[in-house]
């Protein structure tokens, strides 16, 4: 509905005493079905984490080599697609990371729940690809208005490539046709896997990457971007990294480049370069560097470990990749973790991206030890159900599967059983008088406070062959974490509540047939030209 009549609706509700919608009537609430009355659904097993925890953000979908970028108020996550080689290989298989050709796309803007956007193919956008992992992006304002993003990300061991958009969830191009630096690049100085790129723009609008890996020394390097970007503009660098092993990545904060990369798989207690600040770190551990000139190989100063391996942590031993990003004035480091692979029945090495919240002293430029665990960061502002939420916005989740088609995405349940939703923190306010979800297919999406087990104050009936909105009454004040049960053949789009005494639909769902609500005589007339919906009309 156009936001000037779903205004005029409601003064004109507020000026003729109100609007009444009752059970009898479908015009507003045409998915009523008490709670009472609607059957039980059965639903799928408990999900593979805790409903308190945020570790993983995302537990359904295996991904990992995290980066971030802020915009417009959300932070967007990406990573390496570890479902595809999943999806692949099966429970039985190893996670080889041949098969991935896609990178995982999430957001959020409160750090505890998550928007599964897709997943970017690059295989398909950048055919010459031999693979696709570790991205690391960028953003910056150009001259024609629109922020640009630039995605940079491993092809495979022999390169780095890089997309473009105008939107951080696409769609992406290939500017190039090619990699941006490969084992045909000259002056790499004896770095034989040019890849885990890591990018930075710095306070003077200059572009940096560093990139390079597989052990044997002093392997990452450095260059400065051109003007586009997408071009070299110095010479390639070398970088004195003790023991370097890969998962690049490179901040700048308050004048000064942060340099991070993981050491290799040896034990160097014996042999570590105790002229250096910092004690040796564990195996295949995040360590950083710094420095305010970053192609001048003697003024870069080692600092410390800030992130052991998270075998060192209590979970299992496997490869190490972090990215840190300030959001909402806090620093977050995202990394990778094996937290549930076995809950989905492998062994074979696939992970999935968890963040805890980081502290760094900007003035100092040191980075405390980040501990990594299952509980994650907390919930940095509460979610607004007055404002339509995608139904793929979650905290956690059990038994639904992503769908993606020409109205975007949605979710749906997997199996026999119906699947299920839970989200975080969303402030009901002073109270509500309606939920409503946008939804196709035949069934039932049941609302239950707190968990899916917990006690069931919506049931919605869903009965369309196209997405349309459904609501019924629910009565909610304050702040909770709801679930959503979703039975099997539904297709669940997205959902709203309305504050108490709201009597109009929300904005975009359902439009009031014409002549419905009839406004005193020389009230509140409609501004010529505006649109009214036809009779009977959705």
């Amino acid at each position: 509905m156009n936001k000037t009549i779903a205004l005029i609706i409601s003064l004109l509700c507020a000026l003729s005493g109100g609007c009444s919608f009752s059970h009898g009537s479908d015009m507003f609430r045409n998915g009523v079905l008490s709670p009472s009355d609607a059957p039980e659904l059965e639903i799928t097993e408990a999900s593979p984490k805790d409903l308190g925890d945020t570790n993983p953000i995302i537990s359904n979908v295996f991904c990992a080599d995290p980066t971030s970028v802020e915009y417009e108020g959300r932070l967007y996550i990406y990573g390496t697609c570890d479902e595809q080689q999943f999806e692949e290989t099966g429970t039985a298989g190893e996670n080889s990371y041949e098969k991935i050709k896609s990178l995982v796309m999430l957001s959020t803007d409160d750090m505890k729940n998550f928007t599964y956007h897709g997943r970017i193919n690059v295989g398909e956008i950048a055919p010459w690809i031999v693979a696709s992992w570790a991205p690391s992006v960028v953003s910056r304002k150009e001259s024609d208005g629109l922020t640009h993003f630039y995605m940079y990300f491993s092809n495979s061991g022999w390169g780095t490539g890089v997309l473009t958009s105008t939107s951080p969830t696409g769609p992406w191009s290939d500017p190039l046709g090619k990699s941006l630096i490969d084992g045909h690049t000259k002056g790499l100085k004896g770095c034989k896997v040019p890849f885990d790129p890591g990018a930075v723009i710095d306070d003077d609008g200059v572009g940096w990457l560093t990139f390079g890996g597989c052990g044997g020394g002093e392997n990452g390097r450095i260059v400065r971007l051109g003007a586009d970007l997408i071009s070299l503009d110095s010479e390639i660098t070398k970088l004195p990294c003790q023991y370097h092993f890969e998962a690049n990545e490179l901040n700048f904060i308050n004048g000064t480049y942060v340099y991070t990369y993981n050491t290799d798989w040896q034990s160097h207690i014996p042999d570590w370069d105790t002229t250096v600040k910092g004690a040796p770190p564990p195996v295949c551990s995040m360590v950083y560097m710094t420095t305010k000139t970053p192609l001048d190989y003697d003024s870069w100063e080692y600092r410390d470990c800030y992130f052991k391996n998270p075998g060192e942590q209590g979970m299992e031993y496997g490869n190490n990749h972090t990215h840190l990003q300030k959001f909402g004035g806090r620093y977050y480091l995202f990394y990778h973790a094996m937290l549930n692979q076995k809950e989905f029945g492998t062994t074979g090495g696939f992970r999935n991206i968890c963040v805890n919240e980081a502290v760094v002293d900007e003035n100092t430029l040191s980075i405390e030890k980040v501990n990594g665990d299952r509980k994650g960061t907390e919930q940095i502002k509460p979610l607004d159900p007055f404002e339509p939420v995608e139904a793929e916005t979650m905290a956690a989740c059990s038994g639904i599967d992503y769908h993606r088609s020409d109205d975007g995405m949605s979710i749906a349940s997997e199996g026999d059983a119906a699947g299920w939703t839970y989200v975080c923190g969303a402030d009901f306010g002073k109270g509500t008088s309606y939920i409503g979800v946008t939804a196709k297919g035949k069934g039932i999406i049941e609302v239950h406070e707190g968990s899916p087990e917990g006690e069931r104050i919506a049931a919605i009936k869903i009965d369309s062959s196209d997405h349309k909105f459904f609501c019924t009454d629910m009565e909610l004040k304050g702040s909770h974490d709801i679930s959503f049960v979703i039975q099997k053949g539904v297709e669940f789009d997205s959902w709203s509540a309305a504050p108490t005494g709201t009597m109009a639909a929300p904005t975009g769902t359902v439009a009031a047939p014409t002549g419905t609500v009839a406004a005193p005589t020389g009230t509140v007339a409609a501004p010529t030209g505006t649109m009214i919906a036809p009779a009977g009309s959705r």
